[in-house]
Protein backbone atom coordinates (compact mmCIF):
# COMPACT_ATOMS: atom_id res chain seq x y z
CA UNK A 1 0.00 0.00 0.00
CA UNK A 2 1.29 3.47 -0.88
CA UNK A 3 0.25 6.80 0.61
CA UNK A 4 -1.02 9.77 -1.42
CA UNK A 5 0.07 8.34 -4.82
CA UNK A 6 0.69 4.92 -6.35
CA UNK A 7 1.36 3.14 -9.66
CA UNK A 8 -2.15 3.98 -10.87
CA UNK A 9 -1.99 7.74 -10.21
CA UNK A 10 -2.63 9.76 -13.37
CA UNK A 11 -0.65 12.99 -13.41
CA UNK A 12 -1.08 16.39 -15.07
CA UNK A 13 1.88 18.76 -15.55
CA UNK A 14 1.07 22.49 -15.40
CA UNK A 15 3.71 24.49 -17.26
CA UNK A 16 4.78 21.45 -19.28
CA UNK A 17 6.20 23.42 -22.24
CA UNK A 18 8.67 25.43 -20.13
CA UNK A 19 12.26 24.25 -19.72
CA UNK A 20 11.73 22.87 -16.21
CA UNK A 21 8.36 21.37 -17.04
CA UNK A 22 9.68 19.58 -20.12
CA UNK A 23 12.85 18.30 -18.45
CA UNK A 24 11.10 16.94 -15.38
CA UNK A 25 8.25 15.47 -17.43
CA UNK A 26 10.90 13.42 -19.23
CA UNK A 27 12.43 12.33 -15.92
CA UNK A 28 9.08 11.43 -14.33
CA UNK A 29 8.09 9.38 -17.37
CA UNK A 30 11.42 7.56 -17.22
CA UNK A 31 10.66 6.65 -13.59
CA UNK A 32 7.34 5.15 -14.64
CA UNK A 33 4.95 7.94 -13.63
CA UNK A 34 1.72 7.93 -15.64
CA UNK A 35 1.62 11.48 -17.04
CA UNK A 36 -1.59 11.78 -19.04
CA UNK A 37 -1.73 15.51 -19.84
CA UNK A 38 0.06 18.82 -19.72
CA UNK A 39 -1.26 22.38 -19.54
CA UNK A 40 0.24 25.49 -21.11
CA UNK A 41 -2.16 28.33 -22.02
CA UNK A 42 -2.10 29.10 -25.73
CA UNK A 43 -0.18 25.93 -26.59
CA UNK A 44 -3.02 23.42 -26.64
CA UNK A 45 -2.70 20.81 -29.37
CA UNK A 46 1.05 20.38 -28.96
CA UNK A 47 2.63 17.39 -27.26
CA UNK A 48 5.68 17.06 -25.01
CA UNK A 49 7.40 13.69 -24.79
CA UNK A 50 4.23 12.18 -26.22
CA UNK A 51 2.02 13.88 -23.62
CA UNK A 52 -0.91 15.91 -25.04
CA UNK A 53 -0.95 19.61 -24.10
CA UNK A 54 -4.15 21.50 -23.28
CA UNK A 55 -4.90 25.20 -22.75
CA UNK A 56 -6.41 24.76 -19.28
CA UNK A 57 -6.74 22.22 -16.49
CA UNK A 58 -10.49 22.05 -17.08
CA UNK A 59 -9.93 21.20 -20.76
CA UNK A 60 -7.36 18.56 -19.83
CA UNK A 61 -9.75 16.94 -17.36
CA UNK A 62 -12.53 16.89 -19.94
CA UNK A 63 -10.29 14.71 -22.08
CA UNK A 64 -8.25 12.76 -19.53
CA UNK A 65 -8.76 11.19 -16.13
CA UNK A 66 -6.46 13.09 -13.74
CA UNK A 67 -5.69 12.37 -10.07
CA UNK A 68 -2.74 14.68 -9.34
CA UNK A 69 -1.10 17.79 -10.75
CA UNK A 70 2.42 19.16 -10.47
CA UNK A 71 2.99 22.88 -10.88
CA UNK A 72 5.99 24.25 -12.83
CA UNK A 73 5.09 27.93 -13.17
CA UNK A 74 6.78 31.11 -11.87
CA UNK A 75 5.83 32.10 -8.32
CA UNK A 76 3.74 35.16 -9.34
CA UNK A 77 1.44 32.87 -11.37
CA UNK A 78 1.38 29.95 -8.93
CA UNK A 79 -1.81 31.05 -7.19
CA UNK A 80 -3.78 31.10 -10.45
CA UNK A 81 -2.39 27.71 -11.44
CA UNK A 82 -3.12 26.19 -8.05
CA UNK A 83 -6.67 27.55 -7.93
CA UNK A 84 -7.30 26.23 -11.44
CA UNK A 85 -6.16 22.72 -10.47
CA UNK A 86 -8.04 22.68 -7.16
CA UNK A 87 -11.21 24.04 -8.76
CA UNK A 88 -11.01 21.33 -11.43
CA UNK A 89 -10.95 18.66 -8.73
CA UNK A 90 -7.40 17.27 -8.57
CA UNK A 91 -6.86 15.16 -5.45
CA UNK A 92 -3.16 15.91 -4.98
CA UNK A 93 -1.33 19.12 -5.95
CA UNK A 94 2.48 19.23 -5.88
CA UNK A 95 3.79 22.81 -5.90
CA UNK A 96 7.44 23.03 -6.98
CA UNK A 97 7.88 26.87 -7.19
CA UNK A 98 9.54 28.66 -4.29
CA UNK A 99 8.98 32.14 -2.82
CA UNK A 100 5.25 32.16 -3.47
CA UNK A 101 3.84 35.30 -1.75
CA UNK A 102 2.67 34.39 1.75
CA UNK A 103 -0.87 35.67 1.29
CA UNK A 104 -1.17 33.78 -1.99
CA UNK A 105 -0.04 30.60 -0.25
CA UNK A 106 -2.53 31.12 2.58
CA UNK A 107 -5.37 31.53 0.09
CA UNK A 108 -4.27 28.40 -1.78
CA UNK A 109 -4.22 26.31 1.41
CA UNK A 110 -7.64 27.57 2.51
CA UNK A 111 -9.16 26.82 -0.89
CA UNK A 112 -7.52 23.39 -1.02
CA UNK A 113 -8.85 22.55 2.44
CA UNK A 114 -12.37 23.54 1.41
CA UNK A 115 -12.16 21.24 -1.63
CA UNK A 116 -10.36 18.33 0.04
CA UNK A 117 -7.21 18.66 -2.10
CA UNK A 118 -3.89 17.51 -0.61
CA UNK A 119 -1.17 20.12 -1.23
CA UNK A 120 2.54 19.24 -1.16
CA UNK A 121 4.77 22.33 -0.99
CA UNK A 122 5.29 24.97 -2.19
CA UNK A 123 9.08 24.95 -2.64
CA UNK A 124 9.05 21.16 -2.59
CA UNK A 125 11.16 18.55 -4.34
CA UNK A 126 7.98 16.52 -4.59
CA UNK A 127 6.49 13.21 -3.62
CA UNK A 128 7.63 9.65 -4.39
CA UNK A 129 6.02 6.26 -3.96
CA UNK A 130 9.22 4.32 -4.58
CA UNK A 131 9.13 2.06 -7.62
CA UNK A 132 5.58 3.21 -8.42
CA UNK A 133 5.25 6.95 -9.03
CA UNK A 134 7.38 10.09 -8.77
CA UNK A 135 5.92 13.59 -8.93
CA UNK A 136 8.51 16.35 -8.68
CA UNK A 137 12.15 17.15 -9.36
CA UNK A 138 14.14 14.56 -7.40
CA UNK A 139 16.78 12.40 -9.16
CA UNK A 140 15.37 9.04 -10.25
CA UNK A 141 18.31 6.88 -9.21
CA UNK A 142 17.91 7.45 -5.46
CA UNK A 143 14.45 5.95 -5.06
CA UNK A 144 14.32 2.15 -4.78
CA UNK A 145 11.46 0.30 -3.05
CA UNK A 146 11.96 -0.55 0.61
CA UNK A 147 10.56 -0.14 4.09
CA UNK A 148 11.71 3.34 5.15
CA UNK A 149 9.36 6.32 4.96
CA UNK A 150 11.00 9.74 4.67
CA UNK A 151 9.36 13.09 5.38
CA UNK A 152 11.50 16.17 4.91
CA UNK A 153 11.77 19.93 4.72
CA UNK A 154 15.17 19.97 2.98
CA UNK A 155 15.59 18.61 -0.52
CA UNK A 156 19.39 18.38 -0.54
CA UNK A 157 19.55 16.59 2.81
CA UNK A 158 16.80 14.24 1.65
CA UNK A 159 18.72 13.23 -1.47
CA UNK A 160 21.76 12.45 0.67
CA UNK A 161 19.79 10.44 3.22
CA UNK A 162 17.68 8.54 0.68
CA UNK A 163 20.80 7.81 -1.37
CA UNK A 164 22.54 6.38 1.70
CA UNK A 165 19.48 4.29 2.62
CA UNK A 166 19.32 2.88 -0.89
CA UNK A 167 23.06 2.18 -0.99
CA UNK A 168 22.78 0.36 2.34
CA UNK A 169 20.04 -1.86 0.92
CA UNK A 170 17.06 -0.48 2.83
CA UNK A 171 15.16 1.46 0.18
CA UNK A 172 12.15 3.68 0.78
CA UNK A 173 8.37 3.26 0.78
CA UNK A 174 7.25 6.88 0.43
CA UNK A 175 9.30 10.09 0.39
CA UNK A 176 7.53 13.42 0.93
CA UNK A 177 9.09 16.86 0.58
CA UNK A 178 7.01 19.19 2.72
CA UNK A 179 8.48 22.30 1.12
CA UNK A 180 10.72 25.07 2.35
CA UNK A 181 8.41 28.08 2.08
CA UNK A 182 6.84 29.67 5.15
CA UNK A 183 3.32 28.46 4.35
CA UNK A 184 2.98 24.88 3.10
CA UNK A 185 0.27 22.26 2.77
CA UNK A 186 1.13 18.91 4.34
CA UNK A 187 3.12 19.04 7.58
CA UNK A 188 5.14 16.46 9.51
CA UNK A 189 2.17 15.28 11.57
CA UNK A 190 -0.05 14.82 8.49
CA UNK A 191 2.52 12.59 6.81
CA UNK A 192 3.52 10.68 9.96
CA UNK A 193 -0.12 9.70 10.52
CA UNK A 194 -0.34 8.26 7.00
CA UNK A 195 3.02 6.48 7.22
CA UNK A 196 1.99 4.91 10.52
CA UNK A 197 -1.00 3.29 8.78
CA UNK A 198 1.09 2.02 5.86
CA UNK A 199 2.04 -1.69 6.19
CA UNK A 200 4.94 -1.22 3.75
CA UNK A 201 6.61 1.32 6.06
CA UNK A 202 8.68 -0.27 8.85
CA UNK A 203 10.59 2.84 10.01
CA UNK A 204 10.50 6.59 9.43
CA UNK A 205 13.19 9.23 8.92
CA UNK A 206 12.33 12.88 9.58
CA UNK A 207 14.54 15.52 7.99
CA UNK A 208 14.53 19.18 9.03
CA UNK A 209 16.09 22.20 7.38
CA UNK A 210 19.56 23.51 8.18
CA UNK A 211 19.16 26.59 10.37
CA UNK A 212 15.44 25.96 10.84
CA UNK A 213 13.27 24.73 13.68
CA UNK A 214 11.52 21.90 11.79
Amino acid sequence: MAIFIDENTKVLVQGITGNQGTFHTRQMLAYGTKIVAGVSPGKGGQNVEGVPVYNSVAEAMENQEVDASVLFVPAPFAKDGAFEAIDAGVKVLVMVPEHIPVHDAMEIMNFAKSRGTIVVGPNTFGLVSSGKCKIGIMPNQFFKPGGIGVVARSGTLSYEIVGNLTEAGYGTSTVVGLGGDRVVGLNFIDVLKELEKDPETKAIVMVGEIGGSA
